[in-house]
């Protein structure tokens, strides 16, 4: 998760031992992390990449018969991309974070380091995108990392079969950062079982540990911060967008990038609560998406009221602002954990908790000499001994950056020569 939703060398390989980068040597320069996860890398010290590349946008059906909402009817189809190479490279399956689609900016950047190194690369949305929720999942429940997982693998299978005959690929290759990051390994894991795609290697980049635990920090994040409390969230909502609005009114930057937080931090210094809300804000809006969807699709009654048909003419004002008020708690306690307690009556709670966690595959993880990480010491999504344990599982194959924050570097000149590194070697 970037913040891009509301608003965004050669490597030394040294073997058995964890791969830190030197507080003192590396060069990214925000100590804060909750200022790194809003701003992202300064653009004097993010990598060289190219401007534009060529990405063709590309759609497909998944449910053949599946019947579609009125009110969601833009989401009918699966919507990934495809920048290809004019010569026969390996392809990249790239994944993109929580609530994000295949273009989000945060996939702009990983698909530019992916293809400037002579990759193919496809790219698809995040489980937890309307868009994804809408035209492929198989429940319409997302935040299950199993099923969510499984319903990726089937996307990519169908993507491949609808591009194969358009580029000439030598092997397959696997990424996807924050939520993606940890839904890539556990679609490794189907691969490796499947054997369809055989992934040569596959990177997870800033993944939570545990999906509950991440989520409840971010939850915090925002409950814990926003001044007045959450009842005062429609304030704060309309103070951080009027704030943006006059950066953006300036005429000096027309894009919502990096470049333009970093000139909206410079200018307003925000404190370190409001940062911590910004941040938390940002998943609470994607979630909010997530549930209205869900919840009309499933017709649960959870949002709106049950056997409601929403029109095109409908307002769905209310809607959105009940949704933004449900944490990631309450949904998980009153809608995703009671929905799949019926298709598997013995499940618990905390069996359910324990699933969504890469706990839950830890001794495959170890195995598996192709998979790799990237994180930061200082992620704020990672819970107390989270860390410790992505050192202990990956040990040499762990590239631990002192600081950056959730994907603040992941454009920093260091970063993208580690990811480039990492494909190529």
């Amino acid at each position: 998760m970037r913040i891009y939703t509301i608003t965004l060398l050669i490597f030394l390989f040294v073997p058995r031992a964890i791969l830190y980068a030197d507080t003192e040597t590396y060069g990214y320069p925000i100590n804060n992390p909750y200022e790194a996860t809003v701003i992202g890398t300064p653009s004097q010290l993010q990598a060289p990449l190219p401007s534009k590349i060529n990405i063709t946008p590309l759609e497909l059906t998944v449910f053949k018969n599946r019947k579609t909402p009125e009110i969601l009817w833009y989401t009918e189809s699966l919507e990934y991309s495809l920048a290809s190479q004019e010569q026969k490279a390996p392809l990249v399956f790239a994944i993109s974070g929580t609530g994000s689609s295949a273009s989000s900016p945060g996939m702009q950047i990983l698909q530019k380091i992916l293809y400037q190194a002579g990759f193919h690369v496809l790219s698809l949305p995040s489980p937890t995108h309307p868009n994804f929720v809408t035209s492929a999942s198989t429940y319409s429940v997302p935040g299950h990392i199993v099923e969510d997982s499984a319903d990726l693998y089937r996307a990519m299978q169908l993507a491949w079969q609808q591009v194969r005959n358009d580029i000439e690929i030598t092997d397959f290759y696997l990424t996807g950062y924050s939520l993606g990051g940890a839904q890539a390994a556990f679609v490794a894991k189907i691969d490796d079982k499947k054997q369809i795609f055989n992934f040569k290697k596959v990177l997870m980049i800033n993944p939570p540990v545990s999906l509950y635990n991440s989520a409840s920090i971010l939850d915090k994040l925002l409950t814990r911060n926003i001044p007045g409390g959450i009842g005062h969230l429609d304030d704060f909502i309309k103070k951080v967008l009027n704030r943006l609005t006059e950066i953006y009114r300036t005429g000096e930057q027309v894009e919502f990038n990096d470049a333009f937080f970093y000139k909206a931090y410079q200018r307003y210094e925000p404190s370190k609560e409001t940062l911590k809300a910004i941040i938390g804000l940002s998943f609470r809006w994607s979630a909010a998406n997530m549930i209205f969807v869900s919840d009309v699709i499933t017709n649960s009654g959870y949002v709106k009221p049950k056997n409601l048909e929403l029109s095109l003419t409908d307002s769905l004002t209310d809607y959105f602002k009940v949704s933004l008020r449900i944490g990631f708690l309450s949904y998980f306690n009153e809608y995703l954990f009671p929905f799949f307690e019926t298709l598997h009556p013995s499940l618990t709670r905390d069996q359910l908790i324990h699933n969504l966690s890469l706990k839950s595959i830890e001794e495959y993880l170890r195995e598996n000499k192709k998979i790799g990480l990237i994180t930061n010491a200082d992620d704020p999504i990672l819970a107390p001994g989270e860390l410790d344990f992505l050192r202990d599982v990956f040990q040499s194959r762990a590239k631990i950056y002192p600081r950056g924050g959730h994907l603040g570097n992941m454009g920093y000149q260091d970063n993208v020569a580690y990811i480039t590194n990492f494909f190529l070697n």
